[in-house]
């Protein structure tokens, strides 16, 4: 019985903690067109996306980004300064060839998220990587700047 109750509150513990995590959901857009979604994890987060990358290729990418500071600009809301390593995988389509890369990828970024639960930014996300289309050979992509809109729950 005592482990029963043990386990019952273990994970009603764990369940308080998963939803006591601010998350944020909505559009990336840039070069392509992708949905993310953010987890805070204490003071850091992680963001993923998956979408269009270039319009011509499938592009899923997960970053782990530190908080590095919270300017002070402004008497509402909540600026962040962020930066943080990740990988991505993707998918290219066009013409009569298909590809598949995999990268390494980095994220820096600036947001801003009001006193109501809407979230903007503004990142840049390089990836270098390896591509398999007919041969191998080196991937470069990512490094047009992306404007991010997102509800925060």
């Amino acid at each position: 019985m005592k482990k029963i109750i043990l386990v019952a509150a273990m994970v009603l513990g764990f369940t308080f903690a998963a939803s006591a995590q601010p998350r944020a959901i909505g559009l990336r857009g840039g070069y392509g067109a992708e949905l993310s979604y953010q987890h805070q994890m204490g003071s850091n987060f992680i963001e993923a996306d998956l979408g269009l990358s270039g319009f011509n290729s499938l592009n899923v990418a997960a970053t782990y980004n530190y908080m590095l500071s919270h300017p002070d600009w402004t008497d509402r809301g909540d600026w962040g300064f962020y930066a943080g390593p990740g990988a991505a995988l993707g998918l290219g389509f066009g013409g009569d060839t298909s590809s598949f890369n995999i990268a390494i990828a980095g994220q820096v970024g600036l947001e801003y998220t009001f006193w109501f639960p809407l979230q903007l930014s503004v990142d840049i996300r390089p990836q270098i990587g390896i591509v398999a289309s007919n041969g191998a050979g080196f991937y470069f992509g990512g490094w047009c700047p992306a404007l991010s809109v997102r509800y925060r729950f």
